[in-house]
């Protein structure tokens, strides 16, 4: 049985006023008794500044691959027509928010496509992941501290079967910043050829100094590939959600898994819990935390994925116990109703043109997109995300929410289609600053404008369900001749000012896939 939340009324265009009603019915499945994930090993390992010396030369080396899209079995879910009631169709004034640093990060020295562009931003320092390489950066002035290197040698001289081995393959990573504990999280995936071992490496820095050493891990998945991780920072645990597929090729649902965060910033065992799900689940995000209040005592991580039902989002409490992980408990779905749309390029995946070329981009748009940003504003929780629609003039869109009150009565506050005219905009990531500012950032393409960065953004007095007009970061200046994009980008808050956004994407300069990333700070003025 499910929950659900319906709507009232919504706001269809710049200036309505959204009503939403928090009525319920039925009970909620609750998934009991969670299955315990052995490490394959654990340690600590030397600074960062020693091993990535000898790294960087080794970045594009091995028989590391790049993982193809893998999609749920069977077709999409169904969706509505493509009346979409919330698409905004006036842009407002240009957005408040005003780029500071601006600056190149990590390129393709890797050979590889695409770069699954993830950045965090700590005390002192951003840092900056792709599909297998990292760099650190000066966060008041951009100069790079350390890197490019593989991701992998974090993990050099592990006594693991798959991390650290230069005959792994790796992709997927992310990187978080612990903010009340001042420590970074960085993972990446690690497979063999054949998909017969496949592993979660995971490292967590003992210091708020990226460069200096971390406590690192291997969780074993078996012959599963865990796939398309994702991850989030919460009081209790590191969570995590993955696609399975048996084999590399069967899609056997989604895994939730929790990882023992006070154990592994103390150096411990990871403990890690998981529960898997049917294959009507995919592509979960579970809850990040930003801001200074955090989650209140023993409440739930937040999962949320696109429903297997029209128009519904589909919110999951996970409680873990490391004590008992029969105890822990993984409880939903609440169905949440959202305004109709329809998934960005639903037929094929692939459809965002570019000029001067036929090739065209997948838009991603069968899964919500990193990260699901958690804060408790003035009393009242937040959770923003967003993912990929096709408009009624582009094939792509931005769909956001803002979501409240997740752990009492889940309502959706506020939600809207932000379109250019005939631009394809995808690939997006927000998050909401200390004064309810909210940025977005995104990828854009047409048939006239190669694959650039934009952003938008909203204060708390701007009209309901609305974003202001769009920002450049990045223009690009050429095309690209595979598919594959991005597969992720990523908004972050700085910890410190909690008002300066972080936004990493990637733009291409020459025509081919030597793409570049880049990383851009945002700020509103109404937020000190």
């Amino acid at each position: 049985m499910t929950k659900t939340i319906t709507m009232l009324a919504l706001g269809a265009s710049v200036g309505l006023t959204a009503m939403v009603c928090p009525t319920t019915t039925g009970a909620q499945e609750v998934q009991v008794g969670a299955t315990f994930v052995g490490e394959v090993n654990h340690d600590i390992s030397a600074p960062l500044s020693d091993i990535a010396i000898a790294a960087e030369s080794s970045v594009s080396s091995g028989t590391h691959e790049v993982l193809p899209v893998r999609r749920r079995s069977g077709a999409a879910p169904a969706v509505a027509s493509e009346t979409d009631p919330v698409i905004q169709r006036s842009g407002g004034p240009l957005v408040a928010a005003t780029v500071g640093l601006n600056f190149d990060g990590v390129s393709n020295i890797s050979g590889f496509v695409p770069p699954d562009t993830n950045a965090s931003v700590g005390s002192t320092q951003v840092v900056e992941t792709t599909n297998v390489s990292y760099q650190i950066f000066n966060k008041s002035s951009g100069a790079s501290i350390l890197g490019p290197a593989a991701v992998s040698s974090i993990w050099s001289g592990f006594a693991g079967t798959l991390c650290g081995k230069t005959t792994s393959n790796y992709s997927d990573p992310v990187v978080l910043y612990d903010k009340a504990a001042s420590r970074w999280l960085v993972t990446i995936l690690a497979y063999n050829s054949s998909f017969t071992s496949n592993s979660e490496c995971v490292a967590v820095s003992t210091g708020s100094d990226a460069t200096l050493t971390y406590n690192r891990y291997e969780v074993s998945f078996g012959s599963s590939l865990p796939d398309y991780p994702k991850f989030g920072v919460w009081s209790d645990a590191y969570y995590a959600s993955f696609n399975i597929f048996s084999g590399g090729v069967t899609f056997l649902g989604a895994k939730v898994c929790a990882l023992d965060r006070a154990s592994m910033l103390a150096g411990g065992p990871s403990n890690t819990e998981c529960f898997q799900r049917t294959t009507s689940d995919f592509s979960f995000l579970p809850s990040d935390v930003d801001g200074a209040t955090p989650p209140a005592t023993n409440e739930p991580d937040f999962f949320v994925e696109l429903g297997s039902s029209p128009n519904t989002l589909e919110l999951f409490d996970f409680h873990s116990d490391f004590a008992t992980p029969a105890n822990a408990t993984f409880t939903g779905p609440t169905m949440i109703s959202i305004a109709p749309y329809t998934q960005a390029c639903a037929s094929t995946g692939t459809c965002i043109p570019q000029p001067g070329i036929s090739q065209k981009l997948d838009s991603l748009g069968d899964r919500l997109m990193h990260r699901l940003a958690w804060r408790n504003l003035g009393g009242t929780e937040h959770l923003v995300v967003n993912h990929a629609v096709k408009p009624s003039k582009a094939v792509a869109a931005v769909r956001w929410y803002d979501i409240i009150n997740p752990d009492s009565a889940p309502a959706i506050a506020q939600q809207g289609t932000f379109t250019v005219g005939a631009i394809s905009l995808w690939m997006g990531s927000l998050a909401m600053d200390k004064a309810g500012d909210i940025a977005l950032g995104f990828s854009a393409s047409s048939s006239s404008v190669h694959p650039s960065i934009l952003y938008t953004g909203r204060i708390p007095t701007d009209p309901i369900n609305t974003m202001e007009a769009i920002a450049a970061i990045k223009l690009g200046s050429a095309s690209q001749t595979i598919n594959r994009w991005g597969d992720y980008t990523s908004m972050a808050v700085d910890p410190i000012d909690d008002c300066t956004f972080w936004y990493a994407n990637e733009y291409l300069a020459t025509k081919g896939s030597d793409w570049h990333t880049r990383l851009a700070t945002l700020k509103f003025p109404g937020c000190s």
